[in-house]
C-alpha cells in the first residue's frame, strides 16, 4: 500500500505544481470539499459511537476511492465536463492526503524517536538530492526503502512514506521527461493491476452466513453508513458552497451546484481506503467483517445515487 501511495503522492504533486491546485482560488474549492467530506462523516460516525470501543472507526468513512469514484464517472463518457473530472480528482486526493494523516496521527501506535528522526533525515536528504538537480530515480528508490524500513519500526504508519517520497522526488517542468512524470507512468499499472487487486483479494474475503444481514445493524455499521451515504455529500456541499459564498474560492464556469451534488455522492464509495482504515481501527475478526459488509453495501449504493443522478442531469458534451 506504500507504493499506492506513493502513486497517490505524485499525482498531488502534479496537481499541485501543475494542476487544478497550483491555483490557491481553484484549489481552495475541493480542499474545502475534501474537509467536509472527512469531518462531517467522521461526526456522524462518532454520534453514534462516541464513548463506545468501536469509536476508532471513525476514520472509516471520511476515505474516497480514488480509482472507483473516477471510474463510476467515465461511465458517462462525453456527458462529464472536465473540469467535474479535474475537481473528483482533486477532492479525492487531498481526501486520501487527510486520510493518510489520519492514520499517521491517530492510527499508529508506540512511537520511537530514533527511527522516525532516521525516516525523517533520510526524508531530509532526499529534499537535498532534489535541490541539487539529482534526477536519476536510483537513489530516490534505494533511499525511499530504507525512509519505509525505518518508519515502519517507528510506530508512525509506513505508509506516510510513499507521499514524502513522492514530494522528494524531481518534478522539473513536468513534462514526460521529468522523472515524476516517468515514475507515475510506469507505477499506474502495477497500481491498477497487481497492488490493488491483491489488496482487494486479501483483505475483502468475508464469510458470509445466513444471518450476514443482522451485521447491518450495529451502531459502528451504522455510523459507516450513514457517513458514506450522507456525510460525505452533506460535507463536501455545505464546506463547498460556504467557500464559494465567502468568496474564498469559485465554482469553475462549466459547473453548478447539480454537478457538484452528483459527485459528492461518489465521494461516499469507500472501499479501498476505508477498508484500509477499518484494518487499523479493529481487532475484533467480527467487527472487521461486518465493516466490510458495511462498505461494500455503502459505497455500492454511493455509487449508484451518483450515476443515476449525474446521467440525469448531464447532457452529452457537442463535439
Amino acid at each position: 500500500m506504500t507504493i499506492f501511495f506513493l502513486l497517490i503522492g505524485l499525482e498531488l504533486e502534479r496537481e499541485v505544481y501543475a494542476g487544478e491546485l497550483s491555483n490557491l482560488k481553484n484549489a481552495l474549492l475541493p480542499i474545502f470539499a475534501a474537509i467536509g467530506g472527512m469531518l462531517v462523516p467522521a461526526g456522524l460516525y462518532l454520534f453514534l459511537n462516541y464513548g463506545t470501543d468501536t469509536q476508532s472507526g471513525a476514520g472509516i468513512p471520511m476515505a474516497t476511492d480514488i480509482a472507483f469514484a473516477l471510474g463510476i464517472l467515465s461511465l458517462l463518457g462525453n456527458r462529464v465536463p472536465v473540469s467535474l473530472k479535474v475537481f473528483l480528482t482533486a477532492l479525492a486526493v487531498i481526501d486520501d492526503l487527510g486520510a493518510i494523516l489520519i492514520i499517521a496521527i491517530f492510527y499508529s501506535k508506540g512511537l520511537v524517536i530514533t527511527n522516525l528522526m532516521i525516516a525523517l533525515g533520510i526524508f531530509v536528504f532526499l529534499l537535498v538530492l532534489n535541490r541539487l538537480k539529482v534526477r536519476n530515480l536510483i537513489p530516490y528508490l534505494v533511499s525511499g526503502v530504507v525512509m519505509w524500513y525505518f518508519m515502519l519500526n517507528s510506530g508512525v504508519h509506513a505508509t506516510i512514506t510513499g507521499v514524502l517520497l513522492a514530494f522528494a522526488i524531481p518534478f522539473g517542468n513536468g513534462d514526460e521527461k521529468s522523472t515524476s512524470y516517468i515514475l507515475q507512468h510506469f507505477l499506474h499499472k502495477p497500481v491498477a493491476f497487481v497492488i490493488l487487486p491483491l489488496f482487494a483479494l486479501a483483505n475483502t474475503a468475508i464469510v458470509l452466513n445466513s444471518d450476514w444481514h443482522y451485521a447491518l445493524s450495529h451502531h459502528y455499521t451504522l455510523g459507516i453508513a450513514l457517513g458514506l451515504i450522507v456525510g460525505k455529500p452533506l460535507g463536501i456541499m455545505l464546506l463547498s458552497y460556504i467557500a464559494v459564498k465567502l468568496k474564498i474560492s469559485r465554482l469553475p464556469r462549466d459547473l453548478n451546484w447539480k454537478s457538484v451534488l452528483g459527485v459528492s455522492f461518489l465521494g461516499g464509495i469507500g472501499f479501498t481506503m476505508s477498508i484500509f482504515i477499518t484494518l487499523l481501527a479493529f481487532s475484533d475478526g467480527e467487527h472487521i467483517d461486518n465493516a466490510k459488509i458495511m462498505i461494500l453495501v455503502s459505497s455500492l449504493i454511493a455509487a449508484v445515487i451518483g450515476l443515476l443522478y449525474l446521467k440525469s442531469i448531464l447532457k452529452p458534451q457537442k463535439v
